[in-house]
């Protein structure tokens, strides 16, 4: 599907030299001499590298339309990672290297958001946060529960995240993907 300049807002994707890329900034520029232009920062769909790009005014460009669908994380064998879609059932081995240093963060079960464009896999999202139940650390101390201090948590993943000094082996919390950060402890 074809658009011009004056179609862009922020988060629409476009195809740019064979690439996706969302636009995350737009701004129309009128200058008192010369023809208009729109100066864009443009975040590369598959990496997230950003850019920036300036567009005559009324250029004409491919807009991205892309399929994202929810997938459950069923195992990792070794680089390949292994996720069913759960309306079709259908099983997709994805490769380290579409994942990252996500691949911490997935647990059993838990549901990601994949993004498809034309029968390639764009990216993978995990949600903002997850639940999971801590499978290693040094016991806490009586009387710890507001002191501020803070030790390494081996959680259900594999990951290691820094938690209060309160959190026993068994806990259920609540970890920050972004940031790999403690958000709370979660009630069983």
């Amino acid at each position: 599907m074809a658009i011009d300049t004056s179609d862009f807002r922020n988060g629409i994707t476009i195809v740019q030299d064979g690439e996706v890329w969302r636009i995350i900034e737009f701004q129309h520029v009128k200058p008192g001499k010369g023809g208009a232009f729109v100066r864009t920062k443009l975040q590369q769909v598959k990496t997230g590298k950003t850019i920036d790009k300036t567009f005559r005014a009324g250029e004409k460009m491919e807009q991205a339309i892309l399929d994202r669908r929810p997938l459950q994380f069923n195992y990792a064998q070794g680089d390949v990672y292994t996720f069913m879609d759960m309306e079709t059932f259908e099983q997709t081995d994805l490769g380290a290297d579409l994942i990252g240093d996500q691949a911490q963060w997935l647990i059993d079960g838990i549901e990601v958001l994949v993004c498809w464009w034309e029968d390639e896999i764009l990216s993978v999202d995990l949600p903002n946060t997850i639940e999971t139940e801590v499978t290693d650390t040094d016991p806490g101390l009586r009387g710890d529960t507001a002191s501020g201090g803070s030790k390494p948590a081996r959680i259900a993943s594999g990951a290691t995240v820094t938690v209060p000094l309160f959190i026993n082996i068994g806990d259920r919390i609540k970890v920050d993907t972004r940031s790999g950060a403690y958000v709370e402890r979660v009630k069983s």
